[in-house]
C-alpha cells in the first residue's frame, strides 16, 4: 500500500531534487523564510502546494480537521494549533495567516450532524462518540448551532463551512500578539474558501463578513 510513496520518493529526487541541488542548499543554508502562513484542512483531497503552485519554503502550512483555529488559551494543555501559530508569527514573522476551507469538509459535516442531533433531541448512539473529534469540533459550535438544518446537507453544508472559517478568523484576534500586530498593519489576516466543484476559491470580506468570489 505505501509502495507508490516510496516510487513518488524516487522520482522527486531522480527528477526534483536532483534538478533543484542548489536551490535546497540555500534553504539548508538560510533556513526557512516563508511570509505566508496557511491553516488548512487535513481533507486528502486539498492540498494547499498544490493549489497554490508553491516551491518547498513559501508556505507554513498547519493542518487540523475543518481547519479550525482554536481561542488565546495559554495553560498546560496540548496546543499543536497555537504553537504553529506561535511560531509563524514570532519566529518566521510571517505577514499573512489565511485559513483555508473548503466544500465539502467532512469535519464540518460531522459538526453539523452533532449540532442537527442535538437541537431536534436526537441522542447520538454512543458507537458514534468519537474520543477528541467532537470536543475538537466544538471549537466552531457556535458559529453553526443556529442554522437551518433542515436544509442539511444541502445549502447549509457551505454556509457552516464559510461560518467556521469566520470563526477561526475570530479566533486568531482573540491572540493579543495577532491583534496587535493586525491594529498595527504588520499581518493580514485572510479567509479563503475553495470550492472543489467548481474550482473557485472565494475569499472573506472582513467588513461584512461576506465571501466574494476571487478566482475566476
Amino acid at each position: 500500500m505505501v509502495k507508490p510513496l516510496i516510487n513518488g520518493f524516487k522520482h522527486f529526487r531522480d527528477n526534483y531534487f536532483s534538478k533543484e541541488r542548489v536551490f535546497f542548499k540555500t534553504l539548508l543554508e538560510r533556513g526557512q523564510k516563508p511570509k505566508i502562513m496557511i491553516i488548512s484542512c487535513s481533507d486528502s483531497r486539498v492540498d494547499p502546494a498544490i493549489l497554490f503552485g508553491t516551491k518547498p519554503g513559501e508556505l507554513f502550512i498547519v493542518r487540523n480537521v475543518a481547519n479550525l483555529v482554536p481561542p488565546y488559551e495559554p495553560d498546560e494543555g496540548y496546543h499543536g494549533v497555537s504553537a504553529g501559530i506561535e511560531f509563524a508569527v514570532k519566529d518566521l514573522k510571517v505577514d499573512h495567516i489565511i485559513v483555508l476551507g473548503h466544500a465539502f469538509c467532512g469535519g464540518i459535516s460531522e459538526l453539523c450532524k452533532n449540532c442537527k442531533d442535538e437541537k431536534f433531541g436526537l441522542d447520538n448512539k454512543i458507537s458514534n462518540k468519537r474520543e477528541f473529534l467532537d470536543s475538537w469540533l466544538q471549537i466552531s459550535k457556535k458559529s453553526v448551532i443556529d442554522l437551518d438544518f433542515d436544509n442539511w446537507p444541502g445549502p447549509t453544508q457551505h454556509i457552516a463551512e464559510k461560518n467556521s472559517i469566520i470563526n477561526s478568523i475570530n479566533n486568531l484576534k482573540s491572540f493579543p500578539w495577532i491583534s496587535d500586530l493586525v491594529s498595527d498593519n504588520k499581518i493580514k489576516l485572510h479567509g479563503w474558501w475553495f470550492d472543489m466543484e467548481n474550482s473557485s476559491l472565494w475569499d472573506l470580506k472582513h467588513k461584512d463578513n461576506k465571501f466574494v468570489r476571487l478566482v475566476p
